[in-house]
Protein backbone atom coordinates (compact mmCIF):
# COMPACT_ATOMS: atom_id res chain seq x y z
CA UNK A 1 0.00 0.00 0.00
CA UNK A 2 1.49 3.50 -0.61
CA UNK A 3 0.41 6.82 1.09
CA UNK A 4 1.96 9.33 -1.10
CA UNK A 5 4.96 9.18 0.78
CA UNK A 6 6.87 6.90 -1.61
CA UNK A 7 8.39 7.65 -5.19
CA UNK A 8 7.00 6.64 -8.79
CA UNK A 9 10.68 4.85 -9.19
CA UNK A 10 10.33 2.60 -5.83
CA UNK A 11 6.33 1.82 -6.99
CA UNK A 12 8.44 1.29 -10.54
CA UNK A 13 11.35 -1.02 -9.17
CA UNK A 14 8.06 -3.19 -7.08
CA UNK A 15 6.01 -3.26 -10.15
CA UNK A 16 8.94 -3.70 -12.68
CA UNK A 17 9.98 -6.88 -10.36
CA UNK A 18 6.45 -8.83 -10.34
CA UNK A 19 6.95 -8.51 -14.18
CA UNK A 20 10.59 -9.80 -14.35
CA UNK A 21 9.13 -12.90 -12.49
CA UNK A 22 7.65 -13.96 -15.65
CA UNK A 23 8.48 -17.32 -17.59
CA UNK A 24 5.48 -17.60 -19.42
CA UNK A 25 2.93 -15.03 -19.84
CA UNK A 26 1.92 -11.75 -18.94
CA UNK A 27 -1.39 -10.87 -19.35
CA UNK A 28 -2.25 -6.81 -18.31
CA UNK A 29 -5.29 -5.20 -17.82
CA UNK A 30 -4.93 -1.64 -16.60
CA UNK A 31 -7.29 1.81 -16.93
CA UNK A 32 -4.75 4.62 -16.71
CA UNK A 33 -1.28 3.92 -18.70
CA UNK A 34 0.15 7.19 -18.54
CA UNK A 35 3.85 7.22 -17.27
CA UNK A 36 7.12 9.10 -17.90
CA UNK A 37 10.77 9.63 -17.06
CA UNK A 38 12.29 6.80 -15.04
CA UNK A 39 9.33 4.94 -14.57
CA UNK A 40 8.53 4.78 -17.97
CA UNK A 41 12.06 3.41 -18.96
CA UNK A 42 12.00 1.07 -15.84
CA UNK A 43 8.85 -0.77 -16.80
CA UNK A 44 9.42 -0.58 -20.33
CA UNK A 45 12.97 -2.56 -20.20
CA UNK A 46 10.97 -5.03 -18.14
CA UNK A 47 8.17 -5.74 -20.44
CA UNK A 48 11.02 -5.73 -23.41
CA UNK A 49 12.98 -8.36 -21.51
CA UNK A 50 10.01 -10.30 -20.70
CA UNK A 51 9.79 -10.60 -24.22
CA UNK A 52 13.37 -11.39 -25.87
CA UNK A 53 12.91 -14.24 -22.90
CA UNK A 54 10.00 -15.82 -24.67
CA UNK A 55 7.17 -14.57 -22.29
CA UNK A 56 3.64 -13.89 -24.13
CA UNK A 57 3.09 -10.54 -22.86
CA UNK A 58 -0.46 -8.76 -23.33
CA UNK A 59 -2.18 -5.93 -22.50
CA UNK A 60 -5.68 -4.27 -23.05
CA UNK A 61 -6.23 -0.03 -21.20
CA UNK A 62 -9.10 2.06 -21.18
CA UNK A 63 -9.23 3.81 -24.57
CA UNK A 64 -10.17 7.31 -24.07
CA UNK A 65 -13.10 8.82 -24.50
CA UNK A 66 -14.16 12.85 -24.94
CA UNK A 67 -16.97 12.76 -22.08
CA UNK A 68 -16.92 15.51 -19.93
CA UNK A 69 -16.88 13.70 -16.41
CA UNK A 70 -15.31 14.92 -13.44
CA UNK A 71 -15.80 11.52 -11.76
CA UNK A 72 -14.19 9.89 -12.31
CA UNK A 73 -12.07 11.81 -14.47
CA UNK A 74 -11.05 10.39 -17.92
CA UNK A 75 -7.58 8.46 -18.49
CA UNK A 76 -4.88 9.86 -20.18
CA UNK A 77 -3.37 7.04 -22.12
CA UNK A 78 0.25 7.58 -23.04
CA UNK A 79 0.00 6.36 -26.52
CA UNK A 80 3.55 7.17 -27.34
CA UNK A 81 4.53 4.80 -24.89
CA UNK A 82 2.11 2.61 -25.79
CA UNK A 83 3.87 2.32 -29.16
CA UNK A 84 7.03 1.64 -27.63
CA UNK A 85 5.24 -1.72 -25.82
CA UNK A 86 4.16 -2.68 -29.00
CA UNK A 87 7.22 -1.93 -30.69
CA UNK A 88 9.19 -4.46 -28.34
CA UNK A 89 6.41 -7.07 -29.12
CA UNK A 90 4.00 -6.03 -26.51
CA UNK A 91 0.21 -7.62 -28.13
CA UNK A 92 -2.11 -4.51 -27.13
CA UNK A 93 -5.61 -3.90 -27.40
CA UNK A 94 -7.95 -0.79 -26.68
CA UNK A 95 -10.89 -1.25 -24.89
CA UNK A 96 -13.47 1.30 -25.60
CA UNK A 97 -14.77 3.07 -22.46
CA UNK A 98 -17.54 4.45 -23.81
CA UNK A 99 -20.44 4.64 -22.01
CA UNK A 100 -18.58 2.77 -19.68
CA UNK A 101 -14.92 2.39 -18.30
CA UNK A 102 -12.57 -0.75 -18.41
CA UNK A 103 -11.36 -0.01 -14.57
CA UNK A 104 -9.17 -2.98 -14.30
CA UNK A 105 -6.04 -2.35 -12.84
CA UNK A 106 -4.10 -5.88 -12.56
CA UNK A 107 -1.39 -8.43 -13.93
CA UNK A 108 -1.56 -11.65 -14.21
CA UNK A 109 1.84 -14.04 -14.36
CA UNK A 110 2.19 -17.39 -15.41
CA UNK A 111 -1.36 -18.32 -14.73
CA UNK A 112 0.01 -18.27 -10.81
CA UNK A 113 0.14 -14.95 -9.45
CA UNK A 114 -2.03 -11.88 -9.92
CA UNK A 115 -1.22 -8.39 -8.74
CA UNK A 116 -4.25 -5.89 -8.31
CA UNK A 117 -5.29 -2.95 -6.20
CA UNK A 118 -6.17 0.32 -7.19
CA UNK A 119 -3.01 1.62 -8.69
CA UNK A 120 -3.12 3.21 -12.18
CA UNK A 121 0.32 2.96 -13.59
CA UNK A 122 1.08 6.56 -13.89
CA UNK A 123 3.42 8.89 -12.58
CA UNK A 124 0.74 11.09 -10.58
CA UNK A 125 -0.58 7.78 -9.30
CA UNK A 126 2.85 7.08 -8.33
CA UNK A 127 3.88 10.28 -6.61
CA UNK A 128 0.94 11.57 -5.19
CA UNK A 129 -1.99 9.58 -4.54
CA UNK A 130 -2.94 7.47 -2.12
CA UNK A 131 -3.15 3.91 -3.25
CA UNK A 132 -3.49 0.04 -2.41
CA UNK A 133 -1.19 -3.32 -4.52
CA UNK A 134 -1.49 -7.02 -3.54
CA UNK A 135 -0.33 -9.94 -4.86
CA UNK A 136 -2.25 -13.14 -4.48
CA UNK A 137 -0.12 -16.72 -5.50
CA UNK A 138 -2.72 -18.94 -6.36
CA UNK A 139 -3.53 -21.05 -9.98
CA UNK A 140 -7.05 -20.52 -9.42
CA UNK A 141 -7.16 -17.21 -8.76
CA UNK A 142 -5.20 -16.72 -11.42
CA UNK A 143 -7.40 -18.59 -13.76
CA UNK A 144 -10.59 -16.80 -12.27
CA UNK A 145 -8.93 -13.27 -13.42
CA UNK A 146 -7.60 -15.30 -16.44
CA UNK A 147 -11.26 -15.76 -17.73
CA UNK A 148 -12.03 -12.32 -16.91
CA UNK A 149 -9.08 -11.20 -19.39
CA UNK A 150 -9.89 -13.46 -22.41
CA UNK A 151 -13.54 -12.52 -22.20
CA UNK A 152 -12.09 -8.46 -23.03
CA UNK A 153 -9.56 -9.76 -25.28
CA UNK A 154 -11.75 -11.37 -27.73
CA UNK A 155 -14.44 -9.29 -27.03
CA UNK A 156 -12.99 -5.35 -26.32
CA UNK A 157 -16.44 -4.70 -24.82
CA UNK A 158 -16.83 -3.58 -21.34
CA UNK A 159 -19.85 -5.61 -20.94
CA UNK A 160 -18.23 -8.76 -21.10
CA UNK A 161 -16.48 -8.16 -17.96
CA UNK A 162 -17.65 -10.53 -14.97
CA UNK A 163 -20.01 -12.29 -16.73
CA UNK A 164 -18.24 -15.39 -14.47
CA UNK A 165 -19.33 -16.09 -10.74
CA UNK A 166 -16.19 -17.56 -8.58
CA UNK A 167 -16.63 -19.72 -5.34
CA UNK A 168 -13.99 -18.68 -2.37
CA UNK A 169 -10.14 -20.16 -3.18
CA UNK A 170 -8.10 -21.27 -0.06
CA UNK A 171 -4.45 -19.98 -0.39
CA UNK A 172 -1.35 -22.18 0.99
CA UNK A 173 -1.54 -20.32 4.01
CA UNK A 174 -5.40 -20.51 5.12
CA UNK A 175 -6.25 -17.20 3.88
CA UNK A 176 -9.89 -17.55 2.09
CA UNK A 177 -9.98 -15.39 -1.12
CA UNK A 178 -12.86 -15.13 -3.79
CA UNK A 179 -12.71 -12.42 -6.99
CA UNK A 180 -15.45 -10.69 -8.32
CA UNK A 181 -15.74 -9.06 -11.44
CA UNK A 182 -18.29 -6.43 -12.64
CA UNK A 183 -20.35 -5.31 -14.16
CA UNK A 184 -21.65 -8.44 -14.28
CA UNK A 185 -21.33 -9.33 -10.70
CA UNK A 186 -21.57 -5.37 -9.74
CA UNK A 187 -25.38 -6.43 -7.77
CA UNK A 188 -23.78 -9.73 -6.20
CA UNK A 189 -20.25 -7.40 -4.89
CA UNK A 190 -22.49 -4.73 -3.29
CA UNK A 191 -24.69 -6.78 -1.61
CA UNK A 192 -22.05 -8.60 -0.44
CA UNK A 193 -20.00 -6.12 1.45
CA UNK A 194 -23.31 -5.23 2.58
CA UNK A 195 -23.86 -8.01 4.46
CA UNK A 196 -20.30 -7.88 5.68
CA UNK A 197 -20.80 -4.48 7.44
CA UNK A 198 -24.37 -5.17 8.76
CA UNK A 199 -22.79 -8.50 10.46
CA UNK A 200 -19.69 -6.59 11.65
CA UNK A 201 -19.16 -7.28 15.49
CA UNK A 202 -15.71 -5.17 15.96
CA UNK A 203 -14.78 -2.63 13.46
CA UNK A 204 -15.89 -0.99 9.99
CA UNK A 205 -13.02 0.89 7.87
CA UNK A 206 -13.76 2.90 4.58
CA UNK A 207 -11.65 3.72 2.45
CA UNK A 208 -12.87 4.94 -1.29
CA UNK A 209 -12.50 8.47 -3.33
CA UNK A 210 -16.13 8.30 -3.01
CA UNK A 211 -18.87 5.96 -1.66
CA UNK A 212 -22.49 6.62 -3.57
CA UNK A 213 -23.25 2.79 -4.13
CA UNK A 214 -26.75 2.75 -2.71
CA UNK A 215 -26.79 -0.67 -0.92
CA UNK A 216 -23.11 0.62 0.57
CA UNK A 217 -24.14 3.98 2.01
CA UNK A 218 -27.67 2.71 2.92
CA UNK A 219 -26.10 0.26 5.26
CA UNK A 220 -23.46 2.50 6.71
CA UNK A 221 -26.31 5.07 7.44
CA UNK A 222 -28.35 2.62 9.11
CA UNK A 223 -25.54 1.48 11.57
CA UNK A 224 -24.58 4.98 11.91
CA UNK A 225 -27.84 5.79 13.19
CA UNK A 226 -27.67 2.80 15.32
CA UNK A 227 -23.82 2.23 16.17
CA UNK A 228 -22.94 -0.70 17.78
CA UNK A 229 -18.97 -1.42 15.96
CA UNK A 230 -16.19 1.29 15.71
CA UNK A 231 -16.73 2.61 12.57
CA UNK A 232 -14.08 5.36 10.70
CA UNK A 233 -12.51 6.12 7.19
CA UNK A 234 -11.36 8.44 4.43
CA UNK A 235 -12.80 9.45 0.87
CA UNK A 236 -11.78 12.59 -1.35
CA UNK A 237 -13.66 15.43 -0.39
CA UNK A 238 -13.04 17.22 -4.14
CA UNK A 239 -15.14 14.32 -5.47
CA UNK A 240 -17.77 14.07 -3.01
CA UNK A 241 -18.63 18.09 -3.44
CA UNK A 242 -19.25 17.14 -7.14
CA UNK A 243 -21.49 14.08 -6.25
CA UNK A 244 -23.47 15.65 -4.13
CA UNK A 245 -23.88 18.61 -6.73
CA UNK A 246 -24.90 15.99 -8.93
CA UNK A 247 -27.14 14.31 -6.88
CA UNK A 248 -29.08 17.74 -5.53
CA UNK A 249 -30.42 17.83 -9.03
CA UNK A 250 -31.47 14.54 -9.32
CA UNK A 251 -34.54 13.93 -7.30
CA UNK A 252 -34.19 9.78 -6.84
CA UNK A 253 -30.74 10.80 -5.28
CA UNK A 254 -30.96 13.18 -3.07
CA UNK A 255 -31.50 10.94 0.13
CA UNK A 256 -28.06 10.21 -0.55
CA UNK A 257 -27.05 13.77 0.40
CA UNK A 258 -28.35 13.10 4.10
CA UNK A 259 -26.99 9.27 3.93
CA UNK A 260 -23.76 10.64 3.05
CA UNK A 261 -23.40 13.38 6.44
CA UNK A 262 -25.20 11.28 8.53
CA UNK A 263 -21.99 8.32 8.17
CA UNK A 264 -19.34 11.77 7.92
CA UNK A 265 -21.06 13.37 11.57
CA UNK A 266 -21.45 10.15 13.53
CA UNK A 267 -18.24 8.76 12.64
CA UNK A 268 -14.34 9.86 12.73
CA UNK A 269 -13.85 10.16 8.76
CA UNK A 270 -10.95 11.80 6.73
CA UNK A 271 -11.59 13.67 3.88
CA UNK A 272 -8.58 14.62 1.46
CA UNK A 273 -8.97 17.89 -0.17
CA UNK A 274 -7.31 17.21 -3.93
CA UNK A 275 -6.51 18.92 -6.54
CA UNK A 276 -10.23 19.54 -8.80
CA UNK A 277 -9.48 17.77 -12.26
CA UNK A 278 -8.66 19.77 -14.73
CA UNK A 279 -6.80 18.38 -18.31
CA UNK A 280 -2.91 18.98 -17.67
CA UNK A 281 -3.64 18.88 -13.89
CA UNK A 282 -2.22 17.10 -11.04
CA UNK A 283 -3.80 14.30 -10.14
CA UNK A 284 -3.35 13.61 -6.17
CA UNK A 285 -6.75 12.04 -5.57
CA UNK A 286 -7.34 9.85 -2.49
CA UNK A 287 -7.34 6.49 -4.51
CA UNK A 288 -7.23 4.00 -2.67
CA UNK A 289 -10.51 1.64 -2.40
CA UNK A 290 -10.54 -0.49 0.86
CA UNK A 291 -13.20 -1.96 2.70
CA UNK A 292 -12.81 -3.53 6.18
CA UNK A 293 -15.75 -5.11 8.20
CA UNK A 294 -14.38 -7.05 11.06
CA UNK A 295 -11.99 -9.37 9.22
CA UNK A 296 -13.21 -9.18 5.80
CA UNK A 297 -11.39 -7.16 3.32
CA UNK A 298 -12.55 -5.82 0.11
CA UNK A 299 -9.95 -4.44 -2.65
CA UNK A 300 -9.47 -3.40 -6.27
CA UNK A 301 -10.04 -0.96 -8.75
CA UNK A 302 -14.02 -0.77 -7.53
CA UNK A 303 -14.77 2.86 -5.87
CA UNK A 304 -18.02 2.50 -3.86
CA UNK A 305 -20.15 4.07 -5.91
CA UNK A 306 -23.20 3.05 -8.46
CA UNK A 307 -21.29 4.21 -11.70
CA UNK A 308 -18.66 1.98 -10.39
CA UNK A 309 -21.24 -0.97 -11.02
CA UNK A 310 -21.54 -0.64 -14.40
CA UNK A 311 -17.84 -0.23 -15.05
CA UNK A 312 -15.31 -3.08 -15.76
CA UNK A 313 -13.73 -3.71 -12.16
CA UNK A 314 -12.34 -6.00 -10.43
CA UNK A 315 -12.33 -6.62 -6.11
CA UNK A 316 -10.77 -9.72 -4.03
CA UNK A 317 -12.36 -10.45 -0.76
CA UNK A 318 -10.00 -11.48 2.02
CA UNK A 319 -10.67 -13.35 5.05
CA UNK A 320 -7.98 -13.04 7.30
CA UNK A 321 -7.28 -10.99 10.21
CA UNK A 322 -4.06 -10.39 9.64
CA UNK A 323 -4.59 -8.58 6.44
CA UNK A 324 -7.99 -6.82 7.82
CA UNK A 325 -5.42 -5.53 10.70
CA UNK A 326 -2.75 -4.34 8.25
CA UNK A 327 -5.70 -2.89 6.01
CA UNK A 328 -7.67 -0.82 8.72
CA UNK A 329 -4.03 0.58 10.13
CA UNK A 330 -3.67 1.91 6.99
CA UNK A 331 -7.35 3.62 6.13
CA UNK A 332 -6.51 4.91 10.31
CA UNK A 333 -3.10 6.86 9.11
CA UNK A 334 -4.56 7.98 5.83
CA UNK A 335 -7.73 9.45 7.66
CA UNK A 336 -5.93 10.82 10.35
CA UNK A 337 -3.78 13.14 7.74
CA UNK A 338 -7.16 14.19 6.39
CA UNK A 339 -9.60 14.73 9.54
CA UNK A 340 -11.67 17.75 9.31
CA UNK A 341 -14.80 18.82 10.22
CA UNK A 342 -18.09 17.16 8.98
CA UNK A 343 -18.52 18.49 5.28
CA UNK A 344 -20.92 21.78 4.50
CA UNK A 345 -24.32 20.04 2.46
CA UNK A 346 -24.06 20.88 -0.81
CA UNK A 347 -27.52 21.77 -2.04
CA UNK A 348 -26.98 23.65 -5.48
Amino acid sequence: MTDGGQTADVIAQRVASFIDGANKTLDVAIYDLRLEESPADTLLASFTAAVKRGVNVRLIFNQDHGLAIPVPPPPEIDWAFVDKLKAAGVQVKPVPGIPDLMHHKYVIRDAEWVLTGSTNWTNDSWNREENAMFTVESSEVASDYGINFEGLWDTPVVAVSGRASFPWTALADGTRVRPYFCPGRALKLVHAMSRSLSSAEKRIRVCSPVITSGPVLGTLAELSEHPKVDIAGVYDATQMDEVQRQWSSQGGATWKIGAFHTVIAANRFGAKRSTPYAVGSVHDFMHAKILVADDYVYVGSFNLSHSGESNAENVIQIESQEIADLCAAFIDQVAARYRVAPPVNVTT
